[in-house]
């Protein structure tokens, strides 16, 4: 078995309008978000760590697009925009980012660690590379249940090198779990270049001594990332195992709210901006197709910045959480008779 070879090439249009459409929206909705989440950040009104998805916005949306009804995903603390790709709602998301009775976990969890079980959203984790054991979990229930729901675990470039990881990639290729494995690479884990923390740098060949197939992936083509994505659900759909992608993407700001990335310089950043920015570059792909005109993608802007505004409003009208609530959903000391 050998691993699969780069396939980075922008991927041809194969989208229906309708499908581009969507996708634009969805990658417009997790931008327009996580600028406000930074702007609350910094106006004080979310405390603790806040990791932004700005600039990795495909990944997600495409992968997304490639599940069904009952398939699971999971991930690390920069987690709000697989939350908002799962169709969790932004006013939960961001009341809970606001330590807000309205959030998805009342208030008690923040930006790392909410959970919806209803979209099957498995978390935010905020432990390095621990959500991707739990991911391989799922997939395990999926098995031994007999259904054909696969498991998604999304993880960095810098869990990658997690020990963790390498035990659940064994035990997903033993088994023939159906998961997949999306590492979003984008360059610099919390501070620092793949080249200097990682010997192997093509990450999608992790997986060559567990015989887990894998391929790189441009992670700011949101349709590169769908075809791959298809790709490798199917094949761990069909009982094939786990599957590998490598998103070669990229995140704007720094690791969290608290980094200023000095590691980089911003002729990097800028250039990423202008030439490979997946919403800008998704956007030229509908106008060259005559999917719509500016006008109409400007009504769909006006409309998500409408919604971040109704969440970012709700989150600061939303009460705290009443002290009682500090005792509730803590598993407590049981007396056995």
């Amino acid at each position: 078995m050998a691993t699969k070879s780069k396939s980075t090439k922008k991927a041809p249009s194969k989208a229906s309008k309708a499908e581009m459409l969507k996708y634009y929206r969805d990658m417009l909705l997790i931008r327009r978000f996580e600028e406000k989440a930074g702007q609350l950040y910094g106006m004080g009104k979310i405390a603790g760590f806040c990791h932004l998805y700005i600039g990795q916005e495909a990944v997600v949306t495409g992968m997304q697009s490639c599940l069904k009804e009952g398939d699971q995903i999971i991930t690390g603390y920069r987690d709000h925009g697989h939350m908002l790709a799962c169709d969790m709602e932004p006013k939960g998301v961001m009341a809970e980012l606001t330590g807000r009775s309205g959030g998805y976990s009342k208030g008690k969890g923040g930006s790392m660690h909410m959970f919806s079980k209803e979209k099957n959203f498995y978390g935010g984790h905020g432990i390095v590379g621990a959500q991707v054991p739990i991911g391989t979990g799922l997939g395990f229930a999926n098995k031994y249940r007999g259904t054909d729901n696969v498991a998604v675990a999304y993880f960095g470039d810098g869990a990658a090198n997690q020990g963790q990881v390498y035990e659940a990639f064994n035990m997903a290729s033993l088994w023939d779990l159906p998961v997949v494995y999306v590492i979003e690479n984008n360059m610099y884990a919390m501070g620092t270049s793949v080249a200097r923390h990682a010997s192997e740098t093509e990450l999608f060949k992790r997986g060559i001594s567990f015989e887990i197939e894998g391929e790189e992936v441009d992670g700011m083509d949101v349709l590169a990332v769908r075809e791959a994505g298809e790709k490798a659900v199917k094949y761990a759909r069909s009982g094939k195992g786990p599957y590998i992608l490598e998103m070669k993407t990229y995140r704007y700001r720094g690791h969290s709210m608290s980094d200023p990335a000095k590691y980089r310089k911003r002729e990097e950043v800028d250039d990423i901006r202008s030439h490979h920015d997946p919403i800008e570059g998704l956007k030229g792909q509908i106008l060259e197709h005559g999917h719509a005109t500016e006008d109409e993608l400007k009504d769909i802007d006006k409309e998500i910045k409408a919604i971040v505004k109704d969440a970012a409003d709700f989150s600061l009208e939303s009460p705290e959480p009443d002290p009682s609530e500090l005792w509730t959903d803590v598993l407590k000391d049981v007396e056995v008779a």
